[in-house]
């Protein structure tokens, strides 16, 4: 018979070797889910996907059709249906011969830009991440940072990409909306003008100009390479009239006072100097205007272990979020979890009176309404 001591050393010893199988199991499933992510970014980087929506293929009539090698496009073809992205119809057929479809609900996911199942950009964002190891691994040795623009065209691509589905669906018609004032200013004459400051991809401004009719949206940003992207983007638009975009600092004078709305959209916790950059935006506003920040929906405060949306969160800063941030120095180095006290504190120094938590549901979002 066991004694007390015994069957407490044999349960702690059970419950540790569950807990290492279980990281191992865990782990085992990430280099899935990683390969998988690297397999989506060359299918939506080469146009597999895209080909494979006009019907079933074989690998030689994907490569042909794609300008693939043959036996890469093979290769990734059976990778795919594997995994369970892809279908095939016959696995017994020979490699050649095989035809592969891509399934009408996958369809959504992978190739539809502006649906809120979109998940292709993620792919082109890890990878552009991961492009960056060597950098990243310097930059917690010396405690330097990353810049925005050393990410590459796939960072800031994927960016814009993963934010556009919700800008397109819900920015105008649900959480603007919900807010009684602006939305009222938005619609009323005389027409409203909006900044879009750190604008990225510009997707947000093109979508508050098509939700409001009567607005002009002046978008801003200190990156060339993102206000290039924004303009190629506006191209392909209906409202290049009311909007516009520059590369342009919110703290220059001759944009004082000129907007009854400014806008932040996921940004304020990537700025080196997010105080500075409050208070430069506070100044752009007209009497009776008022700032909105949207940025992470974190937890209030830290906790261990933390639930799928905080992990997510925490991946993010310490790839890129925080490393962009510390690229300038002096840097709050925020990071991307900033907690809401974080954003009161940086709003009250920056001069901003009130700071509103707006009851706007969102998954990923916390909106907040800054009053000067």
């Amino acid at each position: 018979m066991d004694t007390p001591m015994l069957a407490t050393a044999g349960e702690a010893s059970s419950g540790a070797e569950a807990a290492r199988e279980a990281l191992v199991e865990r782990l085992f499933e990430a280099a899935l889910g990683t390969f998988d992510l690297a397999a989506l970014h060359v299918g939506e980087r080469l146009g597999l996907y895209a080909a494979l929506a006009d019907g079933p293929h074989t690998a030689p009539e994907l490569a042909k059709a794609t300008g693939t090698a043959p036996r890469y496009a093979r290769e990734w073809l059976e990778q795919q249906s594997v995994t369970g992205i892809l279908a095939v119809d016959d696995p017994a057929a020979g490699e050649d011969e095989r035809r592969y479809s891509l399934p009408d609900a996958h369809r959504e996911v992978l190739l539809h830009p502006e649906s809120l199942s979109f998940m292709a950009p993620v792919a082109r964002a890890m990878m552009g991440i991961a492009a960056q190891t060597p950098r990243l691994l310097e930059a917690f040795r010396t405690g330097a940072g990353v810049s925005w623009e050393a990410y590459g065209a796939d960072v800031r691509e994927a960016q814009a990409s993963m934010n556009r589905p919700m800008f397109t669906n819900l920015l105008g018609p649900e959480w603007l909306a919900s807010i009684p004032e602006v939305h009222e200013r938005l619609r009323s004459d005389p027409p409203a003008r909006v900044a879009d400051i750190a604008v990225g991809g510009g997707w947000s401004a093109i979508a508050m100009a098509r939700a409001y009719p009567k607005i002009r949206v002046d978008g801003l940003d200190l990156d060339p390479s993102s206000i290039e992207l924004a303009q190629a983007n506006l191209a392909t638009t209906e409202v290049g009239d009311r909007v516009t975009f520059a590369v342009r600092d919110a703290a220059d004078p001759g944009l004082a006072g000129r907007y009854d709305l400014a806008t932040i959209f996921e940004a304020v916790h990537d700025f080196s100097q997010p105080v500075a950059v409050l208070g430069a935006v506070r100044n752009l506003l007209a009497p009776g205007a008022s700032l909105l920040v949207a940025d992470e929906r974190v937890a209030e405060r830290f906790t261990a272990p933390g639930d799928p949306v905080e992990r997510f969160m925490y991946g993010w800063s310490f790839l890129l979020c925080l490393p962009n941030a510390l690229a300038d120095d002096p840097s709050a180095g925020t990071g991307t979890v900033m907690r809401p006290d974080v954003l009161r504190r940086y709003a009250t120094e920056a001069g901003f009176s009130r700071v509103d938590v707006l009851p706007i549901e969102a998954d990923f979002w916390r909106f907040y309404r800054l009053l000067p």
